[in-house]
């Protein structure tokens, strides 16, 4: 599943991968366990290239990884070292007692968890472990993670409160507006002029009547627009972005997906 109380067996296999120690991982070694542990090392700030490699300046970032976490600088990835890397997911992982919350409350509090851990691409285009997680495990260029960040989220929130959801969910804005037409739960932009466009409802930047290019979460509405939470997109809001940051956006060009 999305989120775990007590062991990493509650989760879906895909992000086990992510977050399960499976063994020491040291100089000479190569393959998958190496890239993940390259890539954590870079989301924690030490810029090393990532060539699934552990050598020794993989070795040199993991000592000094060690150092700033308090751990013992062995240059070895144990344990200890390992969970301490993926920390950040593993947080965001953790589920919420959200039994007296509103669904909306439910949604916004695992998106703000999810936004307090800065999640961002690293590699390359739609790369890291961030990426796969929001995307059961795929990533690259032809994976844009925007609609796979806010299904995630929903995920997270329902499986919560003991929820159905409201909708499948999808890597796809345009699915995720097919999927809201179906249940009734689409808003358009020209039928939200006096409608509340509830906290909590996933907004679509609307590129045609019938293509939508990105999504995010309404996380607060005012006169000239709202406040969101929004995934692979960065400080200009571009749709092929890199992180899951906080932005305002206006109404025009939005139409909405009303799940909370």
């Amino acid at each position: 599943m999305y989120s775990y109380s007590e062991n990493f067996g509650e989760l879906s296999s895909w992000i086990r991968k992510e977050v399960e120690f499976r063994h020491d991982i040291r100089n000479g070694n190569r393959g998958t366990g190496v890239k993940r542990v390259q890539e954590w090392l870079n989301l924690h700030g030490f810029g090393i290239a990532i060539d699934s490699a552990f050598g020794p300046v993989t070795a040199h970032a993991v000592k000094r990884f060690q150092d700033t976490a308090g751990l013992r600088n062995s240059g070895v990835v144990n344990e200890e070292t390992f969970l301490s890397l993926v920390d950040p997911m593993l947080s965001v992982l953790e589920r919420r007692n959200q039994t007296a919350s509103s669904p909306q409350n439910a949604l916004l509090s695992y998106a703000e968890s999810h936004l307090s851990q800065s999640p961002c691409e690293v590699g390359g285009q739609n790369m890291g472990p961030w990426v796969r997680l929001y995307m059961q495990g795929n990533e690259g260029e032809s994976w844009p993670w925007c609609a796979g960040f806010v299904t995630f989220l929903l995920h997270q929130s329902t499986e919560s409160l003991e929820m159905r959801m409201p909708i499948k969910g999808s890597f796809s804005c345009d699915s995720l507006a097919a999927q809201a037409r179906e249940a009734g739960l689409f808003l358009s932009e020209r039928d939200a002029v006096d409608v509340d466009i509830n906290v909590g409802s996933f907004f679509l930047v609307r590129r045609t009547p019938t293509d939508w290019m990105h999504t995010g979460v309404v996380i607060d509405t005012h006169e000239v627009g709202f406040d969101t939470i929004e995934g692979n997109t960065n400080d200009d809001g571009h749709h092929e972005g890199y992180e899951v940051c906080s932005r305002s956006r206006g109404y025009a060009n939005k139409d909405y997906v009303l799940v909370m």
